[in-house]
Protein backbone atom coordinates (compact mmCIF):
# COMPACT_ATOMS: atom_id res chain seq x y z
CA UNK A 1 0.00 0.00 0.00
CA UNK A 2 1.61 3.14 -1.46
CA UNK A 3 1.38 6.78 0.48
CA UNK A 4 1.01 9.34 -1.76
CA UNK A 5 2.50 11.26 1.23
CA UNK A 6 6.25 11.72 2.51
CA UNK A 7 5.63 12.80 6.18
CA UNK A 8 4.47 9.65 8.48
CA UNK A 9 1.67 9.38 10.58
CA UNK A 10 1.67 7.58 13.86
CA UNK A 11 -1.63 6.57 15.58
CA UNK A 12 -1.76 6.12 19.21
CA UNK A 13 -4.05 2.72 20.55
CA UNK A 14 -6.73 3.09 23.20
CA UNK A 15 -10.29 1.51 23.48
CA UNK A 16 -11.75 3.31 20.87
CA UNK A 17 -8.73 1.78 18.46
CA UNK A 18 -8.19 -1.66 20.07
CA UNK A 19 -9.54 -4.22 17.69
CA UNK A 20 -8.46 -5.92 14.65
CA UNK A 21 -10.99 -4.00 12.00
CA UNK A 22 -10.57 -0.07 14.21
CA UNK A 23 -6.90 -1.15 13.47
CA UNK A 24 -7.51 -2.12 10.25
CA UNK A 25 -9.26 0.66 9.22
CA UNK A 26 -6.47 3.15 10.43
CA UNK A 27 -3.97 1.84 8.43
CA UNK A 28 -6.01 1.92 5.48
CA UNK A 29 -6.72 5.54 6.55
CA UNK A 30 -2.87 6.32 6.43
CA UNK A 31 -1.43 5.20 9.81
CA UNK A 32 2.14 3.99 9.55
CA UNK A 33 3.32 3.74 13.05
CA UNK A 34 1.32 2.38 15.79
CA UNK A 35 1.85 4.14 19.53
CA UNK A 36 0.77 1.91 22.33
CA UNK A 37 0.89 4.10 25.37
CA UNK A 38 2.12 2.10 28.71
CA UNK A 39 0.81 4.48 31.01
CA UNK A 40 -2.95 3.21 30.25
CA UNK A 41 -2.23 -0.37 28.82
CA UNK A 42 -1.07 -3.63 31.30
CA UNK A 43 1.70 -6.08 29.26
CA UNK A 44 -0.70 -8.50 28.34
CA UNK A 45 -2.90 -6.11 26.59
CA UNK A 46 0.09 -4.52 25.15
CA UNK A 47 1.00 -8.36 23.77
CA UNK A 48 -2.63 -8.82 22.22
CA UNK A 49 -1.92 -5.20 20.37
CA UNK A 50 1.31 -6.08 19.01
CA UNK A 51 0.31 -9.25 17.73
CA UNK A 52 -2.70 -7.85 16.18
CA UNK A 53 -0.77 -5.41 14.06
CA UNK A 54 1.63 -8.09 13.24
CA UNK A 55 -1.37 -9.58 11.70
CA UNK A 56 -2.56 -6.80 9.99
CA UNK A 57 0.99 -6.39 8.90
CA UNK A 58 1.23 -9.88 7.18
CA UNK A 59 -2.94 -9.23 5.27
CA UNK A 60 -0.93 -5.85 3.76
CA UNK A 61 2.37 -7.37 3.26
CA UNK A 62 3.86 -4.16 4.00
CA UNK A 63 6.13 -3.36 7.45
CA UNK A 64 4.08 -1.53 10.66
CA UNK A 65 6.27 0.09 12.77
CA UNK A 66 5.17 -0.12 16.52
CA UNK A 67 6.25 2.55 19.38
CA UNK A 68 5.89 1.57 22.68
CA UNK A 69 5.86 4.73 24.88
CA UNK A 70 6.94 4.02 28.47
CA UNK A 71 5.53 5.96 31.26
CA UNK A 72 8.15 7.32 32.88
CA UNK A 73 8.85 8.25 36.45
CA UNK A 74 5.30 9.99 37.75
CA UNK A 75 6.27 12.80 40.62
CA UNK A 76 2.60 13.51 42.54
CA UNK A 77 1.70 14.82 46.16
CA UNK A 78 -0.01 12.71 48.67
CA UNK A 79 -3.68 13.10 49.63
CA UNK A 80 -5.98 15.82 51.46
CA UNK A 81 -8.33 15.92 54.46
CA UNK A 82 -11.50 16.03 52.42
CA UNK A 83 -9.76 15.30 49.03
CA UNK A 84 -9.17 18.58 48.18
CA UNK A 85 -8.28 22.63 48.98
CA UNK A 86 -8.43 25.75 47.70
CA UNK A 87 -4.79 27.67 47.62
CA UNK A 88 -4.85 31.28 47.05
CA UNK A 89 -2.27 33.91 45.61
CA UNK A 90 0.17 35.23 48.28
CA UNK A 91 -0.96 32.25 50.61
CA UNK A 92 2.31 30.24 51.95
CA UNK A 93 2.06 26.48 51.13
CA UNK A 94 4.86 23.11 52.32
CA UNK A 95 5.48 20.52 50.79
CA UNK A 96 7.28 18.55 53.00
CA UNK A 97 7.81 14.48 54.41
CA UNK A 98 5.02 14.03 56.90
CA UNK A 99 2.67 11.34 55.80
CA UNK A 100 -0.38 12.56 57.38
CA UNK A 101 -3.18 14.14 54.97
CA UNK A 102 -2.40 17.78 53.87
CA UNK A 103 -4.72 20.78 54.24
CA UNK A 104 -4.74 24.43 53.11
CA UNK A 105 -1.11 24.98 55.08
CA UNK A 106 0.52 21.89 53.41
CA UNK A 107 0.87 18.20 51.94
CA UNK A 108 3.14 15.46 51.36
CA UNK A 109 5.80 15.05 48.64
CA UNK A 110 6.79 11.72 48.84
CA UNK A 111 9.78 12.19 46.39
CA UNK A 112 12.97 12.71 48.67
CA UNK A 113 15.10 13.85 45.40
CA UNK A 114 12.62 16.68 44.80
CA UNK A 115 14.27 18.86 48.26
CA UNK A 116 18.07 17.75 47.42
CA UNK A 117 17.09 19.33 44.26
CA UNK A 118 15.36 22.25 45.15
CA UNK A 119 16.61 25.96 45.55
CA UNK A 120 14.95 29.07 46.64
CA UNK A 121 13.51 30.93 43.59
CA UNK A 122 13.16 28.00 41.95
CA UNK A 123 9.67 27.59 40.65
CA UNK A 124 6.86 24.26 41.10
CA UNK A 125 4.25 23.34 38.67
CA UNK A 126 0.93 21.30 40.40
CA UNK A 127 -1.42 19.90 38.10
CA UNK A 128 -0.29 20.76 34.73
CA UNK A 129 0.58 23.77 35.61
CA UNK A 130 -2.74 24.91 36.75
CA UNK A 131 -0.98 25.98 40.29
CA UNK A 132 2.40 27.73 40.68
CA UNK A 133 4.66 27.85 43.63
CA UNK A 134 7.84 30.41 43.90
CA UNK A 135 10.29 28.26 46.78
CA UNK A 136 11.20 30.45 49.56
CA UNK A 137 13.38 27.88 51.64
CA UNK A 138 14.33 24.50 51.17
CA UNK A 139 16.04 22.10 53.11
CA UNK A 140 15.70 17.99 53.25
CA UNK A 141 12.52 17.74 54.72
CA UNK A 142 10.31 20.86 53.93
CA UNK A 143 10.11 23.37 50.65
CA UNK A 144 8.19 26.43 51.51
CA UNK A 145 6.44 28.15 49.18
CA UNK A 146 4.52 31.25 48.08
CA UNK A 147 1.43 30.27 45.63
CA UNK A 148 1.96 32.83 42.77
CA UNK A 149 -1.03 30.95 40.77
CA UNK A 150 -3.98 29.78 43.18
CA UNK A 151 -6.42 27.19 42.58
CA UNK A 152 -8.20 23.95 43.74
CA UNK A 153 -5.81 20.90 44.22
CA UNK A 154 -7.05 17.26 45.00
CA UNK A 155 -5.05 14.19 46.38
CA UNK A 156 -2.28 13.10 43.92
CA UNK A 157 -1.81 15.41 41.17
CA UNK A 158 1.42 15.75 39.57
CA UNK A 159 4.00 17.79 40.07
CA UNK A 160 6.66 19.70 38.18
CA UNK A 161 9.85 21.19 38.71
CA UNK A 162 11.29 23.01 35.51
CA UNK A 163 13.59 24.74 37.07
CA UNK A 164 15.74 21.65 38.68
CA UNK A 165 17.03 18.56 37.59
CA UNK A 166 16.19 15.71 39.76
CA UNK A 167 18.87 13.12 40.30
CA UNK A 168 16.55 10.34 39.55
CA UNK A 169 16.73 7.89 36.63
CA UNK A 170 14.51 8.52 33.46
CA UNK A 171 13.02 4.35 34.02
CA UNK A 172 11.29 3.81 37.31
CA UNK A 173 10.98 0.19 37.87
CA UNK A 174 7.48 -0.10 36.26
CA UNK A 175 9.25 1.49 32.54
CA UNK A 176 12.21 -1.47 32.96
CA UNK A 177 9.59 -4.47 33.16
CA UNK A 178 7.13 -2.41 30.65
CA UNK A 179 10.51 -2.24 28.48
CA UNK A 180 11.70 -5.73 28.65
CA UNK A 181 7.80 -7.16 28.16
CA UNK A 182 8.01 -4.67 24.93
CA UNK A 183 11.40 -6.21 23.90
CA UNK A 184 9.94 -9.98 24.13
CA UNK A 185 7.34 -8.46 22.23
CA UNK A 186 9.31 -7.27 19.65
CA UNK A 187 8.30 -4.06 19.33
CA UNK A 188 10.25 -1.57 16.97
CA UNK A 189 10.78 1.84 18.67
CA UNK A 190 10.31 2.46 22.89
CA UNK A 191 10.27 6.04 24.03
CA UNK A 192 11.47 7.51 27.17
CA UNK A 193 9.54 10.12 28.91
CA UNK A 194 10.70 12.79 31.08
CA UNK A 195 13.99 12.39 30.20
CA UNK A 196 16.23 14.78 31.51
CA UNK A 197 20.07 14.30 30.31
CA UNK A 198 21.70 12.09 27.97
CA UNK A 199 22.61 9.37 30.60
CA UNK A 200 18.95 8.30 30.78
CA UNK A 201 19.13 7.41 27.02
CA UNK A 202 22.60 5.76 27.28
CA UNK A 203 21.07 4.01 30.45
CA UNK A 204 17.53 2.31 28.25
CA UNK A 205 20.44 1.42 25.27
CA UNK A 206 21.88 -0.45 27.48
CA UNK A 207 18.83 -2.47 28.21
CA UNK A 208 17.77 -2.49 24.72
CA UNK A 209 21.12 -3.93 23.36
CA UNK A 210 19.86 -2.92 19.51
CA UNK A 211 16.77 -4.92 19.82
CA UNK A 212 14.41 -1.85 19.22
CA UNK A 213 15.47 2.04 18.19
CA UNK A 214 15.24 4.51 21.26
CA UNK A 215 13.14 7.68 20.93
CA UNK A 216 14.14 10.44 23.41
CA UNK A 217 10.87 12.52 24.22
CA UNK A 218 11.43 16.02 24.79
CA UNK A 219 8.86 17.33 27.75
CA UNK A 220 11.35 19.30 29.92
CA UNK A 221 13.64 22.36 29.97
CA UNK A 222 16.24 20.28 30.97
CA UNK A 223 16.60 18.08 28.24
CA UNK A 224 16.22 21.01 25.60
CA UNK A 225 19.09 22.81 27.24
CA UNK A 226 21.13 19.34 26.35
CA UNK A 227 19.54 18.41 23.01
CA UNK A 228 22.74 18.02 21.16
CA UNK A 229 24.18 15.67 23.68
CA UNK A 230 20.40 13.88 23.66
CA UNK A 231 20.18 13.61 19.99
CA UNK A 232 24.36 12.17 19.55
CA UNK A 233 22.88 8.87 21.76
CA UNK A 234 19.12 8.52 20.51
CA UNK A 235 17.88 7.33 17.50
CA UNK A 236 14.96 9.59 17.56
CA UNK A 237 12.81 12.49 18.79
CA UNK A 238 9.64 13.31 19.99
CA UNK A 239 8.37 16.75 20.40
CA UNK A 240 6.13 16.26 23.47
CA UNK A 241 4.00 19.77 23.36
CA UNK A 242 1.80 18.88 26.18
CA UNK A 243 4.41 18.18 29.46
CA UNK A 244 7.02 20.76 27.40
CA UNK A 245 4.13 23.05 27.65
CA UNK A 246 3.66 22.66 31.09
CA UNK A 247 7.07 23.32 32.06
CA UNK A 248 8.18 25.99 29.59
CA UNK A 249 6.05 29.33 28.41
CA UNK A 250 3.87 28.03 25.81
CA UNK A 251 5.45 30.45 23.83
CA UNK A 252 8.20 29.10 23.52
CA UNK A 253 6.84 26.06 22.60
CA UNK A 254 6.88 26.34 18.60
CA UNK A 255 10.28 27.48 18.76
CA UNK A 256 11.46 24.51 20.16
CA UNK A 257 9.46 22.65 17.93
CA UNK A 258 11.45 24.25 14.64
CA UNK A 259 14.61 23.80 16.53
CA UNK A 260 14.08 20.23 17.36
CA UNK A 261 12.83 19.89 13.95
CA UNK A 262 15.84 21.12 11.92
CA UNK A 263 18.20 19.88 14.57
CA UNK A 264 17.10 16.53 13.70
CA UNK A 265 17.33 17.00 9.84
CA UNK A 266 20.71 17.68 10.04
CA UNK A 267 21.64 14.88 12.43
CA UNK A 268 19.54 12.12 10.20
CA UNK A 269 17.12 11.36 12.62
CA UNK A 270 13.45 11.00 12.83
CA UNK A 271 11.24 13.94 14.66
CA UNK A 272 7.62 12.76 15.72
CA UNK A 273 5.62 16.07 16.38
CA UNK A 274 2.80 14.89 18.82
CA UNK A 275 0.47 15.91 21.38
CA UNK A 276 -3.44 18.05 20.66
CA UNK A 277 -2.57 18.05 16.95
CA UNK A 278 -6.34 17.64 15.74
CA UNK A 279 -7.40 17.96 19.51
CA UNK A 280 -11.09 18.56 18.72
CA UNK A 281 -11.70 15.34 16.40
CA UNK A 282 -11.92 13.53 20.10
CA UNK A 283 -15.78 14.88 19.83
CA UNK A 284 -16.07 16.45 16.50
CA UNK A 285 -15.75 14.54 12.73
CA UNK A 286 -13.86 18.16 11.59
CA UNK A 287 -11.19 19.43 13.60
CA UNK A 288 -10.20 23.55 13.26
CA UNK A 289 -8.54 25.84 11.04
CA UNK A 290 -6.11 26.54 13.48
CA UNK A 291 -5.31 22.20 13.57
CA UNK A 292 -5.02 22.31 10.26
CA UNK A 293 -2.54 25.03 10.34
CA UNK A 294 -0.99 23.27 13.12
CA UNK A 295 -0.40 19.88 11.79
CA UNK A 296 0.46 21.77 8.13
CA UNK A 297 3.19 23.70 10.15
CA UNK A 298 5.07 20.40 10.75
CA UNK A 299 4.84 19.09 7.92
CA UNK A 300 6.09 22.36 6.13
CA UNK A 301 8.96 22.40 8.49
CA UNK A 302 10.29 18.59 7.32
CA UNK A 303 8.67 16.57 10.23
CA UNK A 304 9.68 12.78 9.97
CA UNK A 305 6.02 12.04 11.27
CA UNK A 306 3.10 13.83 13.27
CA UNK A 307 1.33 11.55 16.04
CA UNK A 308 -2.59 11.71 16.89
CA UNK A 309 -3.41 10.86 20.80
CA UNK A 310 -6.53 10.61 22.14
CA UNK A 311 -7.93 11.15 18.76
CA UNK A 312 -6.74 8.11 17.80
CA UNK A 313 -7.07 6.44 20.96
CA UNK A 314 -10.07 7.26 23.11
CA UNK A 315 -12.04 9.90 20.67
CA UNK A 316 -15.23 9.12 18.54
CA UNK A 317 -13.61 9.49 15.24
CA UNK A 318 -9.98 7.35 15.14
CA UNK A 319 -10.67 6.79 11.30
CA UNK A 320 -11.49 10.43 10.06
CA UNK A 321 -8.51 11.65 12.69
CA UNK A 322 -5.97 9.73 10.69
CA UNK A 323 -8.01 10.42 7.10
CA UNK A 324 -7.84 14.36 7.83
CA UNK A 325 -4.32 14.09 8.86
CA UNK A 326 -3.27 12.33 5.80
CA UNK A 327 -4.97 14.71 3.08
CA UNK A 328 -2.95 17.76 5.31
CA UNK A 329 -0.20 16.08 4.35
CA UNK A 330 -0.57 15.29 0.96
CA UNK A 331 -2.01 18.72 0.08
CA UNK A 332 1.08 20.45 1.97
CA UNK A 333 3.04 18.00 -0.12
CA UNK A 334 1.99 19.78 -3.24
CA UNK A 335 1.45 22.96 -2.34
CA UNK A 336 4.27 25.03 -4.54
CA UNK A 337 6.04 26.58 -1.67
CA UNK A 338 6.60 23.08 0.05
CA UNK A 339 9.50 22.27 -2.17
CA UNK A 340 11.39 25.51 -1.35
CA UNK A 341 10.76 25.43 2.55
CA UNK A 342 12.36 21.92 2.49
CA UNK A 343 14.78 22.71 0.01
CA UNK A 344 16.34 25.49 1.97
CA UNK A 345 16.82 23.81 5.39
CA UNK A 346 18.96 21.09 3.54
CA UNK A 347 22.58 20.69 5.62
CA UNK A 348 25.39 20.03 3.76
CA UNK A 349 26.63 16.30 3.85
CA UNK A 350 28.77 15.13 6.33
CA UNK A 351 32.31 14.02 5.62
CA UNK A 352 31.54 10.31 5.03
CA UNK A 353 31.18 8.22 1.93
CA UNK A 354 27.60 7.05 2.91
CA UNK A 355 26.78 10.66 2.98
CA UNK A 356 28.63 11.84 -0.16
CA UNK A 357 26.66 8.89 -1.91
CA UNK A 358 23.51 9.97 -0.29
CA UNK A 359 23.72 13.53 -1.88
CA UNK A 360 25.16 12.94 -5.33
CA UNK A 361 21.91 10.06 -5.95
CA UNK A 362 19.80 12.96 -4.68
CA UNK A 363 21.54 15.25 -7.09
CA UNK A 364 21.61 12.87 -10.53
CA UNK A 365 17.83 11.65 -9.51
CA UNK A 366 16.40 15.74 -9.77
CA UNK A 367 19.03 16.21 -12.76
CA UNK A 368 17.95 13.42 -14.73
CA UNK A 369 14.23 13.64 -13.01
CA UNK A 370 14.57 9.73 -12.05
CA UNK A 371 11.17 8.24 -11.06
CA UNK A 372 12.85 6.77 -7.80
CA UNK A 373 15.64 6.58 -5.65
CA UNK A 374 16.58 2.58 -4.46
CA UNK A 375 17.90 1.91 -1.22
CA UNK A 376 19.18 -1.76 -0.36
CA UNK A 377 19.83 -1.39 3.08
CA UNK A 378 20.78 -4.07 5.65
CA UNK A 379 20.30 -1.90 9.02
CA UNK A 380 18.74 1.01 7.76
CA UNK A 381 21.60 3.53 7.98
CA UNK A 382 21.21 4.15 3.88
CA UNK A 383 17.54 4.59 3.98
CA UNK A 384 18.16 7.19 6.74
CA UNK A 385 20.58 9.04 5.24
CA UNK A 386 19.23 9.45 1.24
CA UNK A 387 15.66 10.70 3.71
CA UNK A 388 18.26 13.68 5.37
CA UNK A 389 18.23 14.79 1.92
CA UNK A 390 14.69 15.47 0.88
CA UNK A 391 14.73 14.31 -2.58
CA UNK A 392 12.37 15.08 -5.02
CA UNK A 393 12.06 11.58 -6.23
CA UNK A 394 10.48 8.80 -3.80
CA UNK A 395 12.71 6.47 -1.96
CA UNK A 396 12.31 2.80 -1.96
CA UNK A 397 13.83 1.08 0.76
CA UNK A 398 14.99 -3.03 0.25
CA UNK A 399 15.90 -4.88 2.84
CA UNK A 400 16.20 -8.41 3.74
CA UNK A 401 15.67 -7.47 7.58
CA UNK A 402 11.99 -7.10 8.60
CA UNK A 403 12.94 -4.97 11.50
CA UNK A 404 14.75 -2.62 9.41
CA UNK A 405 11.90 -2.08 7.56
CA UNK A 406 9.32 -1.73 10.71
CA UNK A 407 12.25 0.71 11.78
CA UNK A 408 12.06 2.86 8.58
CA UNK A 409 7.96 2.96 8.73
CA UNK A 410 8.91 6.38 10.87
CA UNK A 411 11.63 8.03 8.57
CA UNK A 412 10.23 10.74 6.18
CA UNK A 413 9.87 9.59 2.55
CA UNK A 414 10.73 6.05 3.11
CA UNK A 415 8.54 3.50 1.44
CA UNK A 416 10.14 0.21 2.89
CA UNK A 417 10.08 -3.53 0.64
CA UNK A 418 11.08 -6.01 2.53
CA UNK A 419 12.66 -9.01 0.15
CA UNK A 420 15.85 -11.36 0.39
CA UNK A 421 19.33 -10.06 -0.15
CA UNK A 422 20.49 -9.56 -3.58
CA UNK A 423 23.33 -12.27 -4.72
CA UNK A 424 25.09 -10.15 -7.16
CA UNK A 425 25.11 -6.28 -8.40
CA UNK A 426 23.45 -7.78 -11.33
CA UNK A 427 20.48 -9.09 -9.24
CA UNK A 428 21.15 -5.72 -7.08
CA UNK A 429 19.91 -3.90 -9.82
CA UNK A 430 17.38 -5.95 -11.78
CA UNK A 431 15.50 -6.60 -8.46
CA UNK A 432 15.23 -3.15 -7.39
CA UNK A 433 13.86 -2.61 -11.05
CA UNK A 434 11.10 -4.59 -10.77
CA UNK A 435 10.20 -3.79 -7.48
CA UNK A 436 10.10 -0.19 -8.10
CA UNK A 437 7.57 -1.11 -11.16
CA UNK A 438 5.98 -3.44 -9.19
CA UNK A 439 4.75 -0.74 -6.06
CA UNK A 440 4.03 1.83 -9.03
CA UNK A 441 7.13 4.21 -8.05
CA UNK A 442 8.67 3.41 -12.17
CA UNK A 443 7.13 2.52 -15.60
CA UNK A 444 8.50 1.00 -17.92
CA UNK A 445 11.18 2.59 -19.91
CA UNK A 446 11.58 5.25 -17.00
CA UNK A 447 15.11 5.58 -15.18
CA UNK A 448 15.69 5.07 -11.63
CA UNK A 449 19.16 5.28 -9.77
CA UNK A 450 20.48 2.36 -6.73
CA UNK A 451 22.15 2.90 -4.12
CA UNK A 452 23.58 0.64 -2.17
CA UNK A 453 26.67 -0.55 -0.25
CA UNK A 454 29.19 -2.92 -1.21
CA UNK A 455 30.09 -6.19 -0.54
CA UNK A 456 26.89 -6.98 -0.62
CA UNK A 457 25.16 -6.86 3.05
CA UNK A 458 27.62 -5.06 4.92
CA UNK A 459 26.17 -2.53 7.35
CA UNK A 460 26.63 1.03 6.85
CA UNK A 461 28.49 0.76 3.76
CA UNK A 462 26.96 2.92 1.29
CA UNK A 463 29.59 3.46 -1.38
CA UNK A 464 27.83 2.54 -5.12
CA UNK A 465 25.03 4.54 -6.95
CA UNK A 466 23.80 3.02 -10.58
CA UNK A 467 21.23 4.20 -12.92
CA UNK A 468 19.15 1.60 -14.28
CA UNK A 469 16.41 1.35 -17.01
CA UNK A 470 13.30 0.07 -15.94
CA UNK A 471 12.28 -2.90 -18.45
CA UNK A 472 9.01 -3.83 -20.68
CA UNK A 473 9.56 -7.19 -18.60
CA UNK A 474 9.39 -5.53 -15.32
CA UNK A 475 6.07 -7.18 -13.99
CA UNK A 476 7.84 -10.29 -13.92
CA UNK A 477 7.85 -11.49 -9.75
CA UNK A 478 10.91 -12.09 -8.13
Amino acid sequence: MRRHRRAKIVATLGPASSNPDMLAKLFRAGADVFRINMSHTSQDRMRELVAMIRALEKDNDRPIGILVDLQGPKLRLGTFNGGSVELHKGDTFTLDTETAPGDKTRVLLPHPEIFVATKPGHTLLLDDGKVRLTVLEADAKHIATRVEVGGRLSDRKGVSVPDSTIPFSALAEKDRSDLEAALEAGIDWVALSFIQRPEDIAEAKKITRGRAAVMAKIEKPQAVTRLAEIMDLADALMVARGDLGVEMPLERVPGVQKQMTRQGRWAGKPVVVATQMLESMINSPVPTRAEVSDVATAIFEGADAVMLSAESAAGQYPAEAVAMMNRIAEEVEHDPTYRSIVTAQRAEPEATGADAIADAARQIAETLDLSAIICWTSSGSTGLRVARERPKSPIVALSPNMTTGRKLSLVWGVHCVVTEDAHDLDDMVNRASRIAFKEGFAKAGERVIVVAGVPLGTPGATNMLRIAFVGSDADHTD
